[in-house]
């Protein structure tokens, strides 16, 4: 990471240059080095609000998304508390591959670590700045009725899908196929994240099915188990509401 230099050496300069000029130019030459001075101090103290903006107009250009994603990796428990365990990794993911990067190109790399805490809360609040539409029928709790409710949402993107029977499925709880392309899914209504035993069935079920791609779907979001296996045998993982845009 490059080091910004400091105030103090912005300042050396003009003031040992100003100095010396003042001796052969009188103190016209110092005044002018102390206006070089004056411009440079206002400009090291805006330095944190110039920060706090360029992080702000990152976040407001992903918010629709980041919205999204709090939504789908939330859920709230048998107990009534909203689990955010999900959100707030995706939130760090975002911050530290879309948002550190940009910073320390533009010159903010020695004020990341001091206002980490700051980046965290800027895009927390770019995720709550807009309001979702409704997500239509709530999906049932019954685990075969969520087999059913997620072919429905794949058969409004056009695709030709169906449950499988609940013996000899091998994994695939829905089965879907558009322009040759086939899809096996595993359905997940969990009150928890979905670990990766879900993964490793639905990559049997893709080869059992012959299928092109492999998802799990799921209301409750990932493991970080999970979304690692899911990387490596090229699984989809994805919300529910995500099907209708498949």
């Amino acid at each position: 990471m490059r080091r910004s230099s400091s105030l103090a050496d912005r300042l050396f300069w003009p003031l040992l240059a100003g100095g010396a000029a003042s001796l052969w130019f009188g103190p016209k030459a110092l005044l002018v080095a102390g206006l070089v001075v004056l411009v440079l101090v206002l400009h090291r103290l805006g330095r944190g609000g110039r920060f706090r903006r360029r992080v702000r107009a990152i976040a407001r250009r992903h918010r629709e998304t980041l919205a999204l994603r709090r939504r789908q990796e939330s859920y709230v428990d048998p107990y009534g508390n909203e689990i955010l365990d999900g959100w707030l990794r995706e939130r760090s993911y975002f911050a530290e591959r879309t948002v550190l990067p940009r910073l320390e190109a533009e010159g903010y790399g020695d004020l990341i670590e001091a206002r980490y805490d700051e980046i965290l809360a800027i895009v927390e609040a770019a995720s709550l700045s807009v309001a979702l539409p409704d997500e239509g029928d709530a999906p049932p709790e019954d685990g075969l009725a969520y087999e059913r409710f997620c072919a429905a949402l794949l058969e409004r993107a056009g695709w030709d899908a169906h449950t499988t029977k609940a013996a000899g499925d091998q994994g695939a709880d829905v089965v879907a196929e558009r322009d040759g392309i086939r899809l096996v899914v595993q359905c997940k209504r969990y009150a928890k994240p979905v670990g990766n035993g879900a993964v490793q069935e639905v990559v049997s079920a893709r080869s059992y099915w012959n299928a092109d791609h492999a998802a799990v779907v799921s209301n409750a979001g990932f493991t970080p188990a999970a979304r690692k296996l899911a990387a490596v045998t090229d699984v989809l993982l994805m919300h529910h509401d995500e099907l209708p845009d498949l």
